[in-house]
């Protein structure tokens, strides 16, 4: 059984350090060594915070350990991704989804993505966006099967791999 909460900022470095882990072991997907600056946000996710309406939301074991995170967007100025998607001031957005290859397959991240759709509501937003990639298209049918679609409006291209851009209306 898991938690899904805030992170404690105790706890940003533990995230960091899974999202790592997570994303290096992506099949396609380039390494810290292709994309150090990436890899550098991923460890210290804990920085997202700093920004208004950011939120780190966790999925903790009962033995108290970081199994999954992400980070809530609720102002798109901080999103990170560039044109439609941070003007859009209607919406909001997570990003960096990971969780523990040992928990995978047991609803953490779906769990994780519907706190952000409850925060997204809280918030009054009427969209929440999310950007994958085609390293991340096990991802993409969880996306899909919680209502997202596919918002081509949004893609773009960075370090030569493409972006593909999701929308849920709220």
């Amino acid at each position: 059984m898991h938690e899904i909460r805030e992170a404690k900022p105790t706890e940003f470095s533990q995230l960091g350090e899974l999202l790592v882990t997570v994303y290096a072991q992506l099949e396609g997907f380039p390494g810290p060594d292709k994309i150090p600056g990436y890899y550098r946000i991923l460890k210290d996710i804990g920085d997202f915070t700093k920004h208004p309406k950011a939120k780190l939301f966790v999925a903790i074991s009962d033995k108290g350990v970081i199994d999954g995170g992400l980070v809530y967007f609720g102002d798109m100025r901080y999103y990170g991704a560039g044109g439609e998607a941070t003007t859009n001031q209607k919406g909001a957005a997570f990003r960096l989804l990971g969780v523990n290859p040992e928990t995978r397959g047991k609803g953490l991240g779906g769990l994780l993505i519907k706190a952000c759709i409850s925060q997204a509501k809280k918030e009054n937003h009427k969209h929440l966006l999310i950007h994958s990639t085609k390293s991340m298209m096990t991802a993409w049918k969880m996306y899909e099967r919680i209502g997202f679609v596919r918002y081509p409006e949004i893609d773009f291209n960075q370090n030569n791999v493409s972006v593909f851009g999701f929308r849920l209306t709220l």
